[in-house]
């Protein structure tokens, strides 16, 4: 690696950047927002100078740690997030199964199928946002593609009323 003060950074030195704070992250180094902070940093910044202060108060990372960094590389494990969600899903799906279910064995046949309209919907919505990378795993490209177009938004907005957009 050059270590020419002022060097130019790369995407994909950006994006081991954001790998090894995920890993601090999940060890528990650095809460949400700080980690939030610090991504925004590392994109925000040109060069490599700029990329180690990001980096300067953590610990350096192991050779296991950095090779489990990438969450990309990790397979298809489920984010936390999705598994609360789909958790909600299915209790909430059994819940109006088993209404619709004591309402027909009171009425003594079975009546309108209403639970598909609670149920489908917001499965379909779920399936969406697991297909699309809706909420992307930190250190994935979906992450760091949302992360770039949520900075570029960032950039356009009025810095002193931040509702309004910058007139130039």
């Amino acid at each position: 690696m050059d270590i020419t003060p002022g060097t130019r950074a790369s995407d994909a030195e950006r994006n081991a950047i954001v790998a090894q704070l995920s890993t601090h992250l999940a060890d528990g180094r650095l809460d949400l927002t700080e980690y939030d902070q610090r991504v925004a940093k590392v994109y925000a910044t040109a060069t490599r100078d700029e990329l180690a202060v990001v980096l300067s108060d953590l610990p350096q990372l192991t050779a296991q740690q950095q090779a489990s960094a990438p969450a990309e590389k990790k397979g298809a494990r489920i984010p936390v997030w999705q598994r609360i969600e789909a958790g909600s899903w299915l209790g909430v799906s059994l819940i109006v199964v088993v209404i619709w279910g004591l309402i027909s064995l009171s009425a003594g046949e079975l009546t309108y199928f209403w639970p598909m309209w609670v149920i489908g919907p917001w499965g379909a919505v779920l399936v969406f946002r697991v297909l699309t990378g809706w909420e992307a795993t930190p250190g994935t490209q979906t992450h760091l593609r949302q992360l770039e177009k949520h900075r570029k938004h960032v950039q356009h907005m009025d810095p002193h009323n931040p509702d309004r957009p910058h007139r130039g």
